[in-house]
């Protein structure tokens, strides 16, 4: 039998993932390698299943909470990603804090508790207050997923979405920061917006700014540039 060098670290991957299943079936607590191991290959198994991209990382989310691990190892994995194969190709799939909160409280005579890394208030977090929101309609006529960050300046996104880039000027997605927004293709809904702090200046990304949101000039010239980036 002849392997890639990819197709070894899976088999790698597996075999690491199963030592994980059998020791977690025993009722052990898993190590850092472990736990990770085991998520990144049930993340490939899902792929190869042919679930989505937003299946894996919401089943990804849920399989192992803090009991199902040695103390101190949840605080160490913040982010788990892995290159899986779904039925339109390799992606790349990152579940950000992929372990969840305990749920069950430890004999007496159990080892010392660490730092918890979830505090939950009572009174609501309040973001973005007192600035302008909008919500417009997109729709995505890529036949490739399209993946935007919290703040990832609208008006210049990938130029298969459709949508009022005038109205998105200045504006990003109204999420949590780090966070990302996915389009399927043919993906049609609506999204909120708001808009963007600090100094509001932009640059880089696909190069319509360059400068001060809020100057007439650059907003003119940016408007220019957007005719020729739509039809690119």
């Amino acid at each position: 039998m002849r392997l890639f060098p990819r197709e070894i670290d899976r088999l790698l991957l597996h075999q690491a993932a199963s030592l994980a299943q059998a020791r977690r079936k025993k009722g052990l607590q898993l190590t850092e390698p472990e736990a990770r191991a085991l998520i990144a290959d049930a993340i490939c198994e899902g792929a190869r299943q042919g679930g989505t991209v937003a299946d894996m990382v919401s089943m990804a989310s849920a399989l192992l909470n803090e009991d199902d691990l040695m103390a101190g190892v949840a605080e160490r994995i913040d982010v788990v990603m892995v290159e899986a194969f779904f039925p339109d190709g390799q992606k790349l799939v990152c579940v950000r804090d992929p372990i969840g909160p305990a749920k069950a409280k430890g004999p007496s005579n159990a080892a010392p508790q660490v730092e918890p890394r979830w505090r939950l208030v009572e009174e609501p977090l309040v973001v973005n207050q007192n600035r302008p929101t909008l919500r417009l309609r997109v729709e995505s006529t890529s036949d490739r997923p399209i993946q935007i960050g919290s703040h990832y300046h609208f008006f210049e996104v990938n130029p298969a979405l459709r949508f009022d880039r005038a109205a998105a000027y200045g504006m990003r997605l109204d999420i949590p920061a780090a966070t990302t927004l996915r389009f399927e293709p043919g993906d049609a809904r609506d999204v909120d917006l708001v808009a963007i702090g600090g100094a509001r200046r932009v640059f880089g990304l696909a190069g319509l700014i360059n400068g001060a949101l809020d100057d007439p000039a650059v907003r003119c010239a940016a408007m220019t540039r957007l005719v020729a980036f739509i039809q690119d």
